[in-house]
């Protein structure tokens, strides 16, 4: 896996940082949660889109790809905090309870979850691959 730089690392720790303030602050109902949320989801999605890895394993490429698929979980979390704060997507109100109001709720567990599961996954995977050479 290609490793982030000093400025890198800090823009990546400090994103999620802001995600756990602005999710936390989310359900105090606090005005500026979802900005904070999505500033630092982009810092932490993209700076963990910058990470590549280049070696032959099939196994860390494809749990790659579910961790590049949580980055965008975690960016849709954010549009629905700004949606839950009002129904600017112009659906009805029956609609827009059922389909948006606090579903960025489990948009997020369910992006936490493939982030946990695929961050020990590679963590095994390279170790694995490391103790081959």
């Amino acid at each position: 896996m290609r490793q982030l730089n000093r400025f890198q690392t800090t823009i990546f720790l400090a994103g999620a940082l802001l995600m756990v303030i602005g999710a936390g602050a989310s359900l105090l109902n606090w005005v500026l949660a979802p900005y904070v949320y999505c500033l630092g989801a982009l810092g932490f999605a993209s700076m963990q889109m910058l990470q590549r890895y280049d070696g032959p394993s099939v196994t860390i490429r494809r749990l790659r790809r579910i961790m590049l698929l949580s980055d965008l979980l975690f960016l849709v979390a954010g549009v629905l905090m700004f949606a839950n704060r009002s129904n600017f997507l112009g659906l009805d109100q029956l609609t827009y309870l059922q389909y948006v109001y606090n579903k960025w709720v489990v948009t997020l567990l369910i992006a936490a979850i493939l982030q946990l599961y695929t961050t020990h996954r590679i963590d095994s995977e390279l170790s694995r691959e490391s103790k081959k050479i």
